[in-house]
């Protein structure tokens, strides 16, 4: 299946208890507190946020792409859509969204899968895979290398084609379209904003992101 179900937030970003910008190829790493909500916004349009959730006190239960494609019967994540754990917690719920197309299939870019996609020449290039390391070893709570697992992919308009096979297609994003999340868990939120220059997940131009939470007693 690859329903979608678009829903617009009466939150208001004047109203937030916390705002950051994330700029591309950058990383970001928080704690959501169980009842707060959390929003991304694609600024300009078209840019690919790869990001893992993590149980905030035990790292080996986190986003689990499986359970979650199994639990909902659908391959995209859109509003309704509860993002389930590798124990069965559910750790957020997705309460709107304006994109209506997230991938949890194509997983984070690295320099080893660049070099294979695209030619040995772009083994240089920055990727997710790196920025999700800085960010766990700015983090230093425990969270190790091995932790970086099946990610989702926010913005990012991955068609799966009857066959089966993926194809990293242009974004279905514009600028100021966002995706919003409550947090039903203490939950660490790990994102990398794509750099990714070689397929049109980005545009070809990878761009800022912002992130506005909410406290739990905004609703």
């Amino acid at each position: 299946m690859a329903t979608v179900n678009l829903q617009a937030s009466s939150l208001r970003p004047e109203e937030a208890l916390d705002s950051f910008i994330v700029e591309a190829g950058d990383w970001f790493v928080h704690v959501i507190r169980r009842g707060q909500i959390v929003r991304i916004v694609d600024m300009e349009g078209n840019q690919s946020v790869d990001t893992l959730f993590y149980n905030a006190h035990d790292y080996s239960d986190r986003y689990s792409a499986q359970d979650t494609i199994r639990e909902q019967r659908n391959l995209y994540l859109s509003a309704g859509t509860r993002l389930i754990s590798t124990e069965g917690h559910v750790l957020l719920s997705i309460l709107a969204d304006t994109c209506g197309r997230h991938d949890t299939l194509g997983g984070a870019c690295a320099q080893e899968s660049n070099m294979v996609r695209y030619g040995v020449e772009k083994r240089s290039m920055h990727a997710c895979r790196q920025s999700f390391v800085s960010a766990i070893q700015y983090w230093k709570h425990g969270l190790e290398k091995r932790d970086i697992t099946s990610n989702i992919n926010f913005f990012m308009n991955v068609p799966v084609s009857a066959d089966g096979t993926l194809r990293f297609e242009d974004g279905v994003s514009d600028a100021g379209k966002y995706v919003e999340l409550l947090a039903e868990m203490d939950v660490l939120m790990l994102v990398s904003n794509c750099p990714q220059l070689n397929n049109p997940c980005n545009a070809y131009n990878p761009t800022p992101v912002r992130i506005l939470i909410w406290d739990e007693n905004v609703r």
